[in-house]
């Protein structure tokens, strides 16, 4: 017993649920080969776990365990509309994690899921299989680190390599990798391909250490990006989402010059701008989550279930960094989230 009253937690990973089915795949033995002291506890279904009520979602977020699981039914999914297609017609996304080891006070996450618990689908190649049927009709551009980030965890599960390899055999297919990562040693490992586009999401230093807990610092995540293009693969810088701070305006122009002072801009394939924006259910779950993040708490604006900052603010804010990447890029490299995209695709929140 703790005398001093605190809260004692397991290691992140000391408990391993494993779904029935899961056991019989490759991936799955691979996992449990890294974490050999790890207690494993067979389950019939990971959603008897992941989706439980009552679930204390800030405590597990302080010590996630790991659920190793089959995934079902669709598995690639048309990309949503609060998404930057950046101009493709063809523009889908794929989850084989659900949840993230970093903990951005920000994150849609914790809005949409019950649990703060990592869950790993251990069926990579029926992904594939069901992007190659999409490949056979058209050209594919996919997302696959939306809902997590893989670079973070490619220790864990080896699926960038996996994934790499899969892109480079399919000429009709170009995958994104969003990341906040700074794993310099896997993306000098990993099989380069250009139709790989590594994008990562870059914050002022200030908002990175007030709301984007355990992520890389921003030399860190610059450092890896210059790995990433000297490795051979394409580049995106996303400013997105812009957070609003006290410092916004200021901070802004020598957050940008900094960037591209380590990042030449022939470096770079292009970049995106998009202001936070969010689900109002979603937004409604991390406020219970999250009473005390300024972050959270802010009072948005909900326009038809989409919550921001509010047409003007966000139109201003969006300008600030259009207009600071102009320096750097020509205006066709720069992709900005357009609001009304969720009335063009008919998305409901």
């Amino acid at each position: 017993m703790n005398s001093s009253g605190s809260i004692s937690y397991c290691k992140p990973f000391s408990h391993i649920y494993i779904e029935e089915r899961a056991a019989a795949f490759p991936a799955c033995a691979r996992i449990l080969e890294r974490y050999p002291d790890a207690a494993r506890i067979p389950i019939r279904h990971y959603k008897d776990l992941f989706n439980r009520p009552r679930q204390d979602w800030a405590m597990q977020k302080q010590s996630p365990q790991l659920i190793l699981a089959v995934k079902e039914g669709r598995l690639v999914y048309p990309g949503a509309p609060v998404c930057q297609s950046f101009g493709s017609q063809y523009f889908y996304y794929t989850s084989s994690v659900m949840n993230c080891l970093y903990d951005c006070e920000y994150c849609y996450l914790q809005g949409m899921y019950p649990s703060a618990n990592l869950t790993v689908f251990v069926n990579l190649e029926d992904i594939f299989r069901e992007t190659e049927q999409l490949l056979s009709r058209h050209p594919v551009y996919l997302s696959v680190s939306y809902d997590t980030d893989l670079l973070a965890l490619e220790g864990l599960t080896g699926y960038l390599e996996q994934w790499c390899r899969f892109t480079a055999k399919h000429p009709s297919l170009t995958i994104e990798v969003r990341t906040k990562g700074a794993n310099i040693a896997a993306l000098r490992s990993l099989p380069s391909c250009d139709r790989v586009i590594f994008a990562w999401t870059l914050s002022p230093e200030t908002v990175i250490r007030r709301f984007e807990h355990r992520t890389p610092s921003l030399a860190a995540r610059l450092a890896a990006a210059r790995a990433a293009k000297e490795a051979g693969f394409s580049l995106r810088l996303c400013f997105d989402p812009l957070i609003l701070t006290a410092d916004f305006q200021t901070e802004a122009e020598p957050f940008v010059r900094r960037v591209f002072q380590e990042i030449s801009p022939d470096m770079v394939r292009d970049a995106s701008i998009g202001v936070f924006r969010i689900s109002g259910s979603y937004l409604n779950a991390m406020r219970k989550n999250r009473p005390d993040s300024a972050a959270v708490q802010y009072p948005y604006e909900n326009d038809s279930g989409v919550c921001h900052y509010g047409k003007a603010r966000s139109a201003r804010m969006t300008e600030l960094y259009r207009s600071l990447l102009a320096r750097y890029l020509p205006r066709e490299q720069i992709f900005l989230w357009e609001e009304n995209r969720k009335e063009e695709n008919g998305w409901k929140p």
